[in-house]
């Protein structure tokens, strides 16, 4: 299962990539495909900064933490910590959805990974928590 979450936790740090390239980037983007999906909108933003630091940035340095957590098999502080990123990236598709009223590619498959391995490390945690419960009778 770590590995698992770990290489979700890769394909992350790469959609995060392209978010960060699209914020920094001033040319059309191949995910701005009509005016209700449009990248370049969501990452020039305000919402897309988190004081001076771009909220894709966050994103690659969250996923980089979550794939070291799952392949050190810390399974409680990673549901912990993926848990954060899930409310992190809601947060950010409520905004999307009603300040922005455009959405962005990258942050839509971004939220389907995290919430992916929300349940994949809930999952995780609770057959390992079961397992160390059966074992103490």
């Amino acid at each position: 299962m770590r590995y698992l979450i770990a290489v979700l936790a890769l394909a992350g740090v790469i959609v995060s990539s392209l978010a960060l390239k699209v914020h920094y980037d001033t040319g059309t983007e191949p995910c701005s495909i009509n005016a209700h999906w449009d990248c370049g909108i969501v990452n020039h933003s305000s919402f897309a900064m988190m004081g001076h630091v771009p909220v894709a940035a966050i994103g690659i340095l969250g996923y980089l933490a979550l794939a070291g957590l799952a392949l050190l098999r810390k399974r409680y502080l990673l549901l912990l910590a993926v848990f954060a990123g899930f409310c992190f990236a809601l947060r950010l598709t409520f905004i999307e959805e009603f300040a922005l009223g455009v959405w962005c590619l990258y942050c839509v498959i971004s939220q389907s990974i995290i919430a992916l391995m929300l349940l994949l490390s809930l999952g995780w945690f609770t057959a390992d928590y079961i397992r160390l419960r059966g074992a103490a009778r």
